[in-house]
């Protein structure tokens, strides 16, 4: 009477029924799933090989300045001296690699994840429908995403930046529909009282008003992405996870070390100057 009757147990059969529906999906959807990869694998090997193509330290040297314009002197020469140090490892190229998902991630999460915070900005109806599958996705182990991508993709780059995609979407979504919800009632009722459309109160009140939260949301996404790298070497990714993937099955301390010090290394870089393009346009706004 203390334990739970087996008898009452579904998990079974609904792990059954997902299997089910997998295997429908896999078979009928498989020319959908081919066609989706060939756009995501161009943009990612056009990324990867323009990075990998520029000269080292042209690419340090703009970062440099990148970030001397946008958060200041000291961060600009934080950022050099890391990225010299990652070269003098030698990590660049590795480094490329991984930037080149990460980036591919967030282009893929921002271009969804902006309509859909938009829409969800618009509707509480839809918004309630979304909170529970954002929650969902934000919770669910990131290792679990990757048995879909497997099955649904394969391995290599593209199913990477899927599992990607899945993890890192979610704080774009809220933080955009974040920002035009808290754009100021009365700024709205001043640019209806002018005539403004929905499609102008859009483009020129809620979402300039909205870019600090929605560059926030950027931020958040490439460094979920970043985080996320590691795993996307089971799937074999390319780039700094794999040496972590690798140092960790080899049991090699100083590998693994150096692939972590890397993704380390690109985060608190990309980190300090999407921050500070995030200040500057709430500066701007304020």
């Amino acid at each position: 009477m203390f334990e739970f009757p087996e008898s009452w147990a579904v998990g079974t059969d609904v792990a059954a029924a997902i299997n089910s529906a997998a295997d429908w999906v896999i078979i009928n959807g498989d020319a959908f799933f081919d066609a989706i990869k060939v756009p995501v694998l161009l943009l990612l090997k056009a990324l990867e090989n323009l990075l990998l193509w520029l000269p080292w330290w042209l690419i340090i040297a703009a970062t440099g300045l990148l970030a001397w314009k946008v958060v200041g002197r000291r961060i600009s020469v934080l950022s050099v001296v890391l990225l010299l140090v990652m070269a003098l490892l030698g990590l660049h190229d590795l480094a490329m690699m991984t930037l080149s998902l990460t980036l591919t991630a967030t282009l893929i999460s921002v271009g969804v994840g902006l309509p859909v915070g938009i829409l969800a900005a618009r509707s509480d109806r839809f918004e309630g429908i979304l909170r529970p599958i954002l929650d969902t996705m934000q919770t669910m182990p990131s290792f679990v995403y990757l048995i879909p991508v497997l099955m649904l993709l394969g391995l290599g780059r593209v199913p990477a930046v899927f599992a990607t995609v899945v993890y890192a979407i979610p704080p774009m979504i809220r933080l955009t529909n974040l920002g035009i919800r808290q754009v100021d009632s009365e700024v709205i009722e001043a640019a209806k009282s002018f005539g403004s459309t929905s499609m102008q109160m859009l483009l020129k009140v809620e979402l300039p008003m909205a870019m600090p939260s929605i560059m926030a949301g950027v931020n958040q996404t490439i460094m979920m992405a970043l985080a996320m790298v590691v795993i996307a070497s089971m799937v074999a990714a390319p780039g700094l996870g794999i040496e972590v993937f690798n140092g960790i099955a080899g049991l090699d301390i100083g590998r693994g070390f150096l692939g972590g010090l890397g993704i380390v290394i690109l985060a608190v870089v990309i980190d300090r100057i999407s921050q500070g393009f995030a200040q500057s346009k709430r500066t701007h706004t304020t």
